[in-house]
């Protein structure tokens, strides 16, 4: 009988303490997903030597191309051909680059958009924009936008989670801010480089008390900030940090699970490989599990996919690092009867061009510069329509010319796909109504299944 009494514990807990925040909320229409992994192939994945292949490269391989009105940060060159071969899988046929081998049996399960577009070649934009619909200013991430609308379906973790091995990336904390949106909105960084838990989250145990002392000091702390936030009424600010506390306690009782992946079976570790990436992406797929709604997986902290110079030898090393992972990724997902409700979204901040960069004497780099004009993202799950290509550069691979993508309509099919009008998921910040894509953004209802 004592049994059934442990849980009313949560029930009185929550008696007289203020609107939790991170309850979970129904979306403004029925969702096609309920979870988001984000794979950023940070640096810029270049889209002619993955998933757009250009035969005109190879035939004027080392010769001029007539360049469109565009601008790049670097000198670049003649044409460079892709160093990859290309094949086409499943009975879509979708030609991926063999530097991704293990995607192509799931190639019906993807949704190649070879049409995206960004505004600038520059990192620090790009960023900006992908992960907040914002060239420069700081404003609330796409992983913030979806926690305050959908809370989350499980209190002892974030709704929210970035993970990037070995510190911040370019733009460090930028990526996820949760900006005027309250606190408790923000992404809690995961350094993936660590193996041990305590190293993964700072400050995850108290070396001194256990869970039942403090749970007494928070309860006394807890209700000293509800009579100061009586005091001053509503107070988002002071409300976001009542909350992250309450979190923070909270996570000691499951973040040392769910972040070790040892417990998983020697099998299910096999099949997702042995780098630091195989270990985030099975570290997504039981966060996901347990209800955390979105989930960003950093290739690294420096633009690890920005290959300036030996492109080959880089992308070659980069793709077998996470490669296998991915395909074990969708894999599991699917026996697990997550994939139809998990979004999966892979890809950079844009893509590289394809003629060759230069150095300042004019000799080549053997690399790609930046390309913001056109580029590629995958998709697959949570309501995509696998086996498809939809949108197309122009035949080098310069620009984006038929149905093209910008990042505000991939934002607003995101937000759809979640069960979102992205006009109408708003927050009022300084007398004004703001949205993830402000004024831009159309759903680009074609892709979804």
């Amino acid at each position: 009988m004592g049994f059934a009494l442990l849980g009313l514990n949560s029930i009185f807990a929550d008696a007289g303490h203020y609107h939790r925040p991170l309850a979970p909320r129904g979306p403004h229409f029925a969702p096609r997903a309920r979870h988001v992994i984000h794979i950023f192939l940070n640096g810029g994945l270049s889209h002619v030597d993955s998933f757009d292949p250009k035969p005109l490269l190879a035939k004027h391989h080392g010769k001029p191309l007539p360049i469109p009105n565009l601008v790049t940060e670097r000198l670049t060159g003649a044409a460079f051909a892709s160093p990859f071969d290309f094949t086409q899988y499943g009975q879509s046929g979708i030609p991926i680059s063999d530097i991704f081998p293990h995607l192509g049996q799931h190639a019906d399960d993807l949704c190649v958009v070879r049409s995206m577009k960004c505004d600038v070649p520059n990192h620090e934009p790009s960023l900006m924009l992908m992960n907040s619909g914002d060239n420069t200013l700081v404003r609330p991430s796409l992983g913030s936008w979806l926690t305050y609308g959908l809370g989350t379906e499980n209190r002892n973790l974030p709704g929210f989670i970035a993970m990037c091995p070995g510190g911040h990336p370019v733009k460090g904390p930028d990526n996820w801010r949760s900006a005027f949106l309250p606190g408790i909105y923000e992404g809690v960084y995961v350094n993936t480089e660590h193996t041990a838990v305590d190293k993964l989250i700072e400050n995850i145990r108290n070396p001194r008390l256990g869970l039942a002392a403090q749970r007494r000091q928070l309860d006394l702390l807890q209700s000293l900030n509800r009579k100061h936030l009586d005091a001053r009424g509503h107070d988002p600010q002071l409300e976001s940090r009542i909350q992250s506390y309450e979190q923070a306690y909270r996570m000691q009782m499951e973040a040392t699970d769910v972040f070790d992946v040892e417990i998983e079976p020697e099998f299910v570790r096999e099949r997702y490989g042995n780098t630091t990436q195989a270990r985030q992406l099975l570290m997504a797929r039981r966060l996901v599990e347990r209800g955390v709604r979105f989930v960003q997986v950093w290739h690294g902290k420096w633009q690890p996919w920005d290959n300036h110079d030996a492109i080959e030898k880089n992308h070659r090393k980069l793709a077998a690092e996470c490669s296998q992972g991915i395909a074990a990724l969708i894999a599991d997902l699917k026996e697990r009867g997550l994939f139809d409700e998990t979004l999966i979204v892979i890809g950079g901040e844009f893509g590289r061009t394809p003629t060759v960069e230069l150095t300042n004497a004019g000799k080549s780099k053997l690399g790609r510069d930046h390309n913001s004009a056109g580029f590629s993202m995958v998709l697959a799950g949570g309501g995509v329509r696998g086996g498809t290509i939809y949108g197309a550069t122009d035949e080098p691979g310069f620009q984006a010319v038929e149905n093209p993508v910008h990042v505000h309509d991939l934002h607003a099919t995101i937000l759809h796909l979640m069960g979102f009008d992205h006009e109408r998921l708003t927050y009022r910040y300084a007398s004004r109504d703001f949205s993830l894509t402000d004024i831009h953004g159309r759903v680009v209802r074609d892709i979804i299944a």
